[in-house]
């Protein structure tokens, strides 16, 4: 993509600086494309204005434009006459900036990176050979990856192309052959899972148990150990989740306030629904532990000030917000507690004051290094080391809301000068089919693409359904009729809310499955080896035989609300919010390795999923019409729900109560499953019981036999 193009946003920014009312979408879009026939242009001469007809993009490609810069916060809706459904869109302070000083495109991945083809010499050719039993499981790009004697490898390995076994053998290499002693090569990943993975793969390879295998957290946490006194003034500990919810306490009590207020001022209606008291409460201390470390990371001190973008609407919330966060500091110094943000911050001090504390390693080798932020970026600075190896893949970045920053990844030869850059493209993972769609969903970013040499059967659906209730009832059936072991079956969602009420039905049906949050995971009817639901954040990694990916519709990609109002309060802004939402759902049809289904249901489809990508999946007007498709017992059980709400809806109109006082969705959603055709069967529904069977059984059983 040209800069030219790229800068094409900006002619949106002008003609919102130049109309001067508060305007719609569709008024914006004509007035872009010259449209004179929309009344308030003619109405108000607005085709004299020097932007009238300044972009020559269809309808579908301005809006994509616009929710761009709606989702970046450089456009903003404001509810006008009182009325927060009826909104206008006007420029930002941060929209009226990027006029006089673009820099929203060069957060964009086509812009600051440009991928290079590995090349392999006559010279690797011959090493490859001479070591060739050794290599000999491995592509010419890994082989490279391995023995390569640059001191600087940034090594971009695509979903599926063996980055951990590549790391982990380059290790095993340089200490059988290169003569490295193992206790002077720290390999760093990000989560303990992943740590003990690498830990569980050396001390299969004989010799290597002396390699050194850390977290950032791990790592820092074991020098605090080692050296708090040097640190602190009396010994301090890492705290634990137990603490932070006593913390969280005192410090609302302090604020004459309790959870169930806390919970009411912090999240909108939205963001409660479908979720617990608990999921809430552990949100709401996550996110004021987040902000907390935000700032650190930034090395600024929370104040009152650091909530100003917030808006008039959040106001409550960020003063409430900015008291539990001063608690939070006083009392954890106080008690001598630490997180994650304090050991890797009070590391780096350690090591500025003492330098001879710092360790000396021959080799560092960094995975994920797409994620990386700042202060783990100086940590590693700190070391020094003579020879470093990062493995990482820009496509699969999707943690800049949380601090990580995409620029070390992409900057690295702009830092390392002669460094050797290598890409891996092979998959491993996934038939050539979904290989070819992830490929294309991200085509605009100008990385490589990714090459897959499984065939498999072509498994890959786009669906439609009509109601929420027939597409998880899609996903059930799905899941019922496979021959997979249940272990090999994601389902993921871009919020929690989707998943929380798809796990309520399948506790009502039996259905062993695991719920994997950005918060927690849980297990639900016990077991390991059941269907996973998770959030696409949580199953970053993972990969299963067959993936849904449920809520493919334009609210939940780009996701336009957020379940963390924290990100509303600080308004991270260091990264494109569309691209990373878009890269998102490339990681999210990246888990799948034979069988995919998108599916969505009510709303338009995403426009993640463009013309291209269509075309992969074939047949579209069937895709796109599950009616066609859909069994006769879902559309009877999704007809049957339908007649129970409109008859709930009468009965509550009369009583002059709530519909959920009459019957919960959990039950209707029970009695639509079940069918029951008798009194007795009655009596086996989720919530009716004696009573209210007594109530309202020959209305149920009428509308079930209709």
């Amino acid at each position: 993509m040209n800069d030219n193009k790229q800068l094409d946003y900006l002619f949106v920014l002008k003609a919102l600086q130049e109309i001067p009312f508060g305007v719609g979408k569709k008024l914006l879009t004509e007035f872009l494309q010259g449209k004179k026939n929309h009344e308030s242009i003619t109405k108000n001469k607005l085709y004299l204005k020097e932007n009238f007809g300044s972009l020559a993009y269809d309808k579908s490609e301005l809006n994509e434009m616009i929710d761009n810069l709606i989702l970046n916060d450089i456009i903003q809706m404001k509810s006008i006459n009182g009325n927060k459904f009826w909104k206008v869109m006007e420029l930002s302070a941060k929209g009226i900036k990027e006029i006089n000083e673009p820099s929203l495109y060069k957060k964009k991945l086509s812009f600051n990176f440009k991928e290079a083809k590995t090349e392999i010499t006559e010279e690797d050719k011959k090493i490859f050979e001479a070591f060739g039993s050794i290599l000999a499981l491995f592509n010419d790009p890994q082989k490279k990856s391995i023995i390569s004697s640059n001191k600087h490898i940034l090594c971009i390995a695509g979903a599926g192309s063996g980055k951990t076994t590549v790391l982990t053998k380059r290790a095993e290499f340089l200490v059988k052959y290169r003569s490295v002693i193992p206790r002077k090569i720290l390999a760093i990943t990000f989560t303990r899972k992943a740590r003990q993975e690498m830990i569980s793969r050396f001390s299969k390879m004989g010799n290597m148990d002396q390699v050194i295998v850390e977290t950032f957290n791990s790592f820092c946490e074991k020098v605090l150990m080692r050296h708090n006194d040097l640190v602190y003034d009396k010994p301090v500990r890492v705290i634990s989740y137990r603490d932070k919810i006593m913390l969280i306490n005192k410090a609302l009590s302090k604020l004459n306030l309790n959870m169930a207020q806390a919970i009411d001022i912090y999240f909108s209606y939205s963001q409660k629904r479908g979720k617990t008291q608990e999921q809430l409460a552990n949100i709401f201390l996550n996110d004021c532990f987040f902000i907390r470390d935000y700032f650190k990371f930034k090395n600024k001190s929370i104040s009152e000030s650091s909530f100003e973008n917030a808006g008039a609407e959040h106001e409550k919330s960020a003063k409430m917000v900015f008291g539990v966060c001063n608690y939070i500091e006083a009392y954890m110094k106080k008690q001598g507690l630490r997180d994650f943000a304090d050991q890797l911050i009070d590391t780096i001090a350690l090591f500025e004051k003492h330098k001879e504390l710092v360790p000396e390693f021959d080799h560092v080798l960094i995975d994920e290094y797409q994620d990386v932020n700042s202060t783990q970026i100086k940590l590693v600075d700190i070391f020094s080391p003579e020879n470093l190896f990062c493995v990482g893949d820009p496509r699969q970045s999707i943690y800049g809301w949380r601090g990580s920053d995409i620029k070390y990844i992409l900057n690295f030869e702009e830092k390392y000068p002669g460094c050797e850059i290598i890409t891996l493209t092979k998959n491993y993972r996934s038939t050539k089919h979904i290989v070819r769609l992830i490929n294309s969903s991200i085509k605009n970013m100008g990385l490589a693409d990714l090459d897959s040499s499984l065939d498999g059967q072509k498994d890959i659906s786009l669906m439609k359904f009509n109601s929420e209730e027939t597409e998880f009832e899609f996903v059930i059936q799905r899941i019922i009729a496979s021959k997979l072991p249940l272990g090999e079956i994601f389902v993921l969602a871009r919020t929690n809310r989707q998943l929380n009420e798809l796990s309520q039905i399948m506790k009502l049906r039996g259905i062993k499955h695991i719920v994997r949050s950005d918060e927690m995971k849980r297990s639900i009817l016990a077991g390991e080896n059941d269907v996973t639901l998770a959030t696409i954040h949580s199953i970053k990694g993972l990969e299963a035989e067959m993936v849904f990916v449920i809520g493919c519709h334009s609210i939940n990609f780009p996701c336009r609300g957020s379940e963390h109002p924290v990100l509303d309060l600080i308004k991270v802004d260091e990264y494109d919010k569309e691209e990373e939402e878009r890269r998102l759902f490339y990681v999210a049809m990246g888990r799948a390795k034979n069988s995919l289904y998108l599916t969505y249901s009510g709303k338009k489809a995403t426009y993640f999923i463009t013309d291209s990508m269509l075309e992969i999946i074939e047949q579209k007007q069937m895709n796109l019409n599950i009616g066609k498709k859909a069994n006769t017992s879902i559309n009877k059980s999704n007809d049957i729900m339908t007649r129970l709400k409109e008859w709930r809806t009468e009965i509550s109109y009369d009583m002059g109560v709530p519909a959920f006082m009459i019957l919960n969705d959990r039950t209707l959603i029970d009695i639509a499953q079940k069918m029951p055709m008798t009194s007795g069967d009655l009596e086996e529904v989720h919530g009716l019981g004696p009573a209210k069977i007594m109530k309202y059984g020959e209305d149920i059983l009428r509308i079930i036999s209709c």
